[in-house]
């Protein structure tokens, strides 16, 4: 596989978006959604821990946990023998969709993969070197508010696995999707600080919203895709072009506005979130709550 992009970040980040604009673009399989992070990455402790738990726990995936355990079927010392493997895997199963996508196609295809499993973007990148990142880095604020909306009777997520959440346990929800947010922009930015500078973009939601057609230019010419017809594209995409029956609080596209979790979120769940989001918000370059009620 020769030409392979990656978006990583955290879902409810605009990537559904990103992806559907940039399958536009001649040559392009949108793979959308593997859960490769989710395979790979299992979460520990799992998430009734943060409801559980007198204290906050340490999240990590059961890969760091069991590392070191020889009965591990991924484990260090037999890495040897199932690296490659693992990657012939996935060079297959991508293979084979984009042999029914293509239908015909008879340029160099490009496999742009939105994985929302991000938090293996490290182990992905390293198998797949010559690979290109995009980074979709989003206000974690809004990311929560954006899942907590998710977890309601009548969403759009019910289907697709998620419940609609007790106003109880509406607080340790929040507080588990605030450390998974923390947690995997931490190992997708480790993943982007390590990877070839001419393959990798850092693309803000908030400027996509903003800029959309300069912003997807950014992620094409990172992704060697022409960018000629970006802003065409863009306005095709735009939130004002998605009928109003198929956007609003229970739907996958809810809300385009940043911010919105100012309006949306109690005091005490922005408390929550300002104290474990706060340090990687600050280093992130996005305003505190705090700083917002004062300006």
């Amino acid at each position: 596989m020769d030409r392979l992009v990656w978006i990583f970040g955290s879902s409810r980040s605009g990537s559904t978006w990103l992806l559907r604009m940039l399958s536009e673009v001649d040559g392009v399989v949108p793979i959308d959604d593997p859960h490769l992070g989710h395979h790979l990455g299992v979460w520990r402790p799992i998430p009734l821990a943060w409801a559980a738990s007198p204290e906050p726990p340490d999240l990590t995936t059961l890969l760091e946990v069991k590392k070191e355990q020889p009965g591990y079927f991924f484990a260090e010392r037999y890495r040897d023998h199932w690296w490659e493997p693992l990657k012939q895997l996935i060079t297959a199963r991508f293979e084979a969709q984009g042999a029914e996508h293509l239908n015909g196609y008879r340029g160099d295809p490009v496999y742009v993969v939105k994985e929302p499993g991000s938090h293996v973007a490290g182990l992905l990148t390293e198998l797949f070197p010559a690979s290109t990142l995009i980074f979709l880095l989003r206000d974690g604020r809004d990311v929560v508010d954006s899942w907590l909306a998710a977890y309601q009777e009548g969403s759009w997520a019910i289907p697709e696995g998620a419940f609609p959440v007790a106003p109880w346990g509406r607080l340790s929800l929040l507080r588990w999707l605030a450390d998974v947010w923390v947690y995997r922009t931490a190992e997708v930015r480790r993943a982007f600080e390590a990877h070839a500078p001419d393959r990798r973009v850092l693309v803000r939601y908030e400027d996509l919203r903003a800029e959309t057609p300069r912003a997807l230019a950014d992620a094409c010419a990172a992704a060697g895709l022409s960018a000629d017809g970006a802003a065409a594209i863009a306005e095709r995409h735009s939130f004002d072009q998605v009928p109003e029956a198929e956007r609003g609080e229970s739907k996958a596209i809810r809300s385009a506005e940043p911010g919105g979790w100012r309006q949306t979120l109690t005091p005490a769940e922005q408390a929550a979130l300002e104290e474990i989001m706060g340090p990687t918000l600050a280093e992130l370059g996005y305003e505190s709550g705090m700083e917002a009620a004062a300006a």
